[in-house]
């Protein structure tokens, strides 16, 4: 598509959006599976990382949500979390600072375009890229496994779950093998001045050794229109409830916005 029919296609999203209510908006923006284009740019912060607790972590996730039509009926969803490293310090005895990007995590739902009272769901593969520019912001392997996610939604409610299983399957032969499994629990609520409070876990299993990353969020969310284009604006704070100890511990923050485009279907 050329530089003119990407404007038309983004203006065209923009005029729609302001037809749409924004606490359907907002809400529809809370389920993982979400039928809407978006573009989400979050800022983390962990401090106290490392056996010493002397560490800390910057990074942005770009996390772009991409809905597919394959007919009247179905969707793929693709879901991209591509993690930049902005700064990570003293995490490793000796390791000094890290810059870059970490791995990159892609995942395709194959799920229903309508939702069934209230449920939607999708399920698929989910792949891990070796994108990391250092050792330390990456595990070195290509790796695969499944996907799936259930939600329900009703009377400014979201509640769900979504889950995956990586296990590695090539890359680096000096580098131990990847397997780990992701689970993300969300409870959230939005106001009809399309605020939206969520609490969530980001809970990771590794199974080589036997170790829980396991951060508890809390964010806010309000969704307003800068121009014609609306934008999701979040803050939020979390708590490490466990971690090994090269991971971060006590408390955290995120800081981010999501732009949004419709499909146009």
């Amino acid at each position: 598509m050329g530089a003119v029919g990407t404007a038309t296609l983004l203006s065209g999203a923009a005029g729609a959006f302001a037809q749409e209510d924004t606490e359907a908006l907002a809400e529809e923006l809370s389920n993982p599976l979400s039928k809407l284009i978006s573009v989400p740019f979050l800022g983390n912060y962990n401090g106290n990382v490392g056996a010493g607790e002397d560490g800390s972590q910057w990074f942005v996730n770009i996390q772009p949500v991409i809905p597919i039509a394959l007919d009247a009926n179905w969707d793929i969803i693709s879901r991209t979390i591509m993690p930049v490293m902005i700064d990570q310090s003293n995490i490793f005895q000796g390791s000094g600072s890290q810059f870059g990007l970490r791995d990159t995590t892609e995942s395709l739902f194959l799920s229903p375009r309508y939702s069934s009272n209230g449920f939607s769901w999708g399920v698929g593969p989910v792949f891990l890229l070796p994108t990391g520019t250092d050792d330390l912001l990456g595990a070195g392997k290509w790796g695969a496994g499944p996907t799936g996610a259930v939600i329900w939604q009703g009377s400014g409610w979201t509640v769900g779950i979504l889950a995956n299983q990586i296990w590695s399957f090539a890359g680096d032969s000096s580098r131990g093998d990847f397997n780990q499994t992701y689970l993300q629990p969300v409870i959230a609520y939005t106001t009809p001045e399309a605020w939206t409070f969520t609490l969530q876990a980001e809970s990771t299993y590794d199974w080589s050794t036997r170790e829980w990353l396991l951060p508890i969020n809390f964010m806010v969310a309000k969704l307003i229109k800068i121009g014609d284009q609306p934008v999701s604006i979040v803050a939020g704070v979390r708590y490490w409830a466990d971690s090994p100890d090269s991971g971060p511990h006590g408390f955290g923050a995120r800081l981010g916005m999501t732009f949004l485009f419709p499909r146009g279907d």
